[in-house]
């Protein structure tokens, strides 16, 4: 897992790569890459690459980057980890490739001289990466298939440039800070920044699942490779076999095992929930021993029901774990405050716990580590998998009437603020009818319609007519599964976990340097889940989870009421918002959800920190 960088001086009459800009850029993210730094410019001086290392294959000086292929016509910057790289250079080398590491980055090298763009269909892993060509002076630029990993760009129309982090990118010093009303507009409406858009205008995130390319015509537009949404409409499309859940627990295997190469260490974040114990197990299945587990727990949650250390400590003796427990109190929650908002690198509501929990792994001498992220989206553990469809079969036929919804709001909203009512109820009819609009609803912050009494009213305009979140909703659904679980699947996994808590891992683990795995985002696990669609045998997705291990999880831990991995952060920010962002007469709603006073704190302290 690693930083990386680059510029291409594309137009002729660009000036040529500032060095100087690479080495600042690529060393704002040293963060990302403790172990080593390299860069690399092309002779005529359009082209320069820059890389933080953080080492996990190949731990020897032949696996630093950016890595020059031994012909030199290719120049690879990669972050991340290809899963499969060792049966990729099995096979490349039956065809005559002749390798000089035992890294993964060079597996990308040549593999791209036999694929060339077509190479990304091959890869199993987490990856953000640039190849450059040297015989067709070009650019070529990849993401993973759910955006594990990010990656940015800015092209001002004469000079491309890419880095891992928003922030690297400005500490270059070369592009504008002007704020983008749709990113910015974005975040109050969802709690992050939905890609392609930053809170920057000058800056984009290369989508998820798509690769680029940059030759001196300039950059093309985004390519997509993969979508969610339709590996589940082509299992809906092909008919054959009966599944079974055996099936679904040796993919569930084939994830974990896959997701354990490593020349160092990999351990797990175990909390007391069924996704991060079965994960455990199943690392133990596949053979990892001496497993080191990491549990994060608050003072003021002791003797709760939210405490999850003692659930996750038995857990621990039951796989046999070298097991340590972090408590975190308030006083560590606000010094670390400050450093929280320099690492996040977009305005969230979420992170705070990845946070404290990669604190924790990386003082006990982690650096990979195994999470349960992504386990509610692909088995359907969201409350959302019901109400979405239920709001949708019951509002459709009333909200498609002209003006209703709209009018009907306008009713309610005098009596929603009245009452203290959640502001959402009164655009239920308005926005349930729909899929795109019942997830606004279920996962929204904000409501289009409050905007004007956050932002400033003619830019909560302009950010609303340029995000157009509905459709940008919407979009995710093309082509659209035809099942219910299928659609709240697709749009969990490419909305909330994607822009959130994927994004949020990165950033609060990256910090730390420390790198997280996350067995259940696979696009291979996807693709052999989604005949399923929910249908596990007469069985729940979590009991199907629960059950894929030798030893499986005690019926204790399955059975318990979804708790959430949370922080009492509700009442640390409540008597810290307004102390904190220097503006001691500000006062926070009490009657509000704290999300929402949460992300005025996130807002005004990164606005403070530009």
């Amino acid at each position: 897992m690693c930083g990386i960088n680059g510029i291409f001086a594309y137009h002729y009459a660009a000036n040529p790569v500032d060095r100087d800009e690479v080495i600042r850029t690529r060393d704002h993210m040293i963060a990302r890459g403790p172990d080593g730094c390299g860069q690399w410019f092309a002779e005529d001086g359009r082209v320069g690459l820059g890389h933080r290392r953080l080492s996990i294959i190949d731990l020897s000086d032949s696996g630093a980057q950016p890595m020059i292929s031994s012909d030199a016509h290719y120049v690879v910057t990669f972050n991340g980890e290809i899963y499969n790289y060792r049966e990729l250079r099995q096979r490349l080398e039956t065809k005559g490739s002749v390798f000089n590491t035992q890294s993964d980055t060079e597996v990308l090298l040549h593999l791209f001289r036999e694929r060339g763009d077509e190479m990304v269909h091959d890869l199993r892993g987490m990856f953000a990466f640039s190849i450059w060509d040297n015989i067709r002076r070009r650019l070529f630029l990849a993401r993973d298939p759910y955006g594990i990993k990010p990656l940015y760009y800015a092209d001002d129309g004469w000079t491309f440039r890419f880095a891992s982090q928003v922030k690297a990118l400005l500490a270059g010093e070369a592009i504008s800070w002007d704020p983008d009303p749709a990113g910015v507009t974005g975040f109050h409406l969802l709690g992050s920044v939905p890609e392609p858009f930053t809170t920057l205008r000058a800056i984009r995130c290369l989508p998820a699942g798509s690769t680029m390319t940059v030759d001196r015509t300039g950059s093309s537009s985004p390519k997509r490779y993969h979508s969610i949404a339709s590996v589940f409409a082509n299992a809906e499309n092909v008919s054959g076999p009966v599944h079974t859940s055996d099936h679904a627990h040796a993919a569930l295997r084939d994830s974990v095992r896959a997701h354990l190469v490593a020349d160092v260490p990999v351990g797990a974040f175990l909390s007391a929930g069924v996704d991060s114990g079965a994960l455990v197990a199943l690392m133990r299945d596949a053979g990892a021993t001496k497993i080191k587990t990491i549990t994060v727990g608050f003072e003021e949650f002791r003797g709760s029901s939210s405490d999850e250390t003692s659930l996750a400590r038995n857990v621990a003796m039951r796989y046999g774990t070298e097991h340590a427990e972090h408590i975190v109190t308030r006083s560590e929650f606000e010094a670390d405050l400050p450093r929280i908002f320099a690492a996040m690198d977009q305005p969230t509501i979420d992170g705070i716990n990845t946070w404290f929990v990669s604190k924790a792994a990386r003082q006990h001498g982690l650096k990979v580590a195994i999470s349960g992220l992504g386990g509610d989206e692909l088995l359907g553990g969201y409350p959302s998998f019901q109400d979405i469809p239920r709001w949708v079969r019951s509002l459709s036929l009333l909200g498609s009437v002209p003006l209703l919804g709209r009018g009907t709001r306008a009713l309610l909203n005098p009596v929603v603020k009245r009452f203290g009512i959640n502001p959402k109820g009164a655009g239920l009819l308005q926005l349930g009818g729909t899929y795109a609009g019942a997830y606004l609803l279920k996962r929204g912050l904000y409501m289009p319609w409050e905007l004007n009494g956050v932002l400033d009213a003619e830019f909560a305009s302009h950010g609303l007519r340029r995000l157009s979140v509905q459709r940008l909703i919407g979009r995710e659904l093309q082509p659209a599964p035809r099942s219910p679980f299928a659609r709240v699947a697709t749009l969990e996994s490419c909305l909330y976990m994607r822009n959130q808590l994927l994004r949020d891992t990165d950033w609060a683990s990256m910090a730390h340097g420390l790198e997280v795995r996350v067995p259940l985002v696979d696009s291979i696990l996807l693709a052999q889940l989604a005949p399923y669609r929910g249908n596990f045998g007469g069985i729940t997705g979590k009991r199907l989870l629960a059950s894929a291990p030798t030893l499986p999880l005690p019926e204790a831990l399955v059975t318990r009421e979804k708790t959430g991995f949370t922080t009492p952060i509700e009442s640390w920010m409540r008597s810290l918002a307004g102390a904190y962002c220097g503006d001691t007469s500000a006062r926070t709603d009490r009657k509000a959800p704290w999300a929402r006073d949460w992300s005025q704190t996130v807002s005004r302290s990164l606005a403070l920190a530009q």
